[in-house]
């Protein structure tokens, strides 16, 4: 899958970055709560909520990692206000996950959730881009427990924190329901190119009342 033409222009000097975001060298480390420890036989990724099927579909780990791979490069963008260009994340496409576990026609959003109960809500259409994907990898090598491993999610076209670290299964909705931060104060929506940081810049149609 090819680079995202909006985020930046490689073939002249400008290079246009989203409102308040700077450029980051380096990958920072940046999460809520302790990282988690791996514990590969009690590792599970589900899909769960309003399935097609009415059933909850479950993987392991070696059954995730056999999963189709593939790769895209990215730039990110996180809400702290710094951009790291030129990432390529490897892993399952969501697209892969939506086809092999289907949701329900009447589904609208997802709910990502990660270890220790956090999560991060999605529009299904935000979480069904081409550029959306399950990484296990950066830039050719295993993430670190610091960056996710063995499972995050990136979702390029919005800010960072809408990809969790630590993904343990997603949850299909037929309303919109708050994540951990978006219960918090923090845009429902999350577009960078629209600098949707905090829950007060929303209008209506952005997300349910908090």
């Amino acid at each position: 899958m090819g680079q995202s033409g909006q985020s930046e222009s490689r073939e002249g000097e400008h290079l246009q970055l989203p409102p308040g975001q700077r450029l980051q060298r380096g990958w920072p480390v940046t999460h809520y709560g302790p990282v988690p420890r791996f514990r590969p036989e009690r590792w599970e990724f589900r899909v769960f909520g309003a399935t097609a099927d009415g059933d909850k579909h479950c993987w392991t780990h070696e059954e995730f990692s056999a999963l189709p791979y593939t790769t895209v490069v990215a730039d990110l963008h996180c809400v702290t206000k710094y951009s790291v260009l030129d990432t390529e994340w490897g892993g399952v496409a969501t697209r892969t996950i939506l086809e092999l576990a289907p949701p329900a026609p009447d589904v609208t959003h997802v709910m990502v959730w990660a270890e220790y109960g956090y999560s991060s809500n999605l529009r299904l259409s935000d979480f069904a881009s081409e550029r959306s994907i399950f990484a296990t990898h950066k830039d050719g090598e295993l993430l670190t427990a610091e960056h996710g491993f063995p499972v995050r999610l990136a979702v390029p076209h919005l800010y960072a924190w809408k990809g969790p670290k630590w993904v343990r299964g997603v949850e299909y909705m037929t309303a919109d329901r708050r994540g951990f931060w978006e219960e918090r104060g923090y845009h429902n929506v999350g577009d960078p190119w629209r600098e949707q940081r905090y829950s007060y810049q929303e209008v209506p149609g952005d997300g349910p009342e908090l």
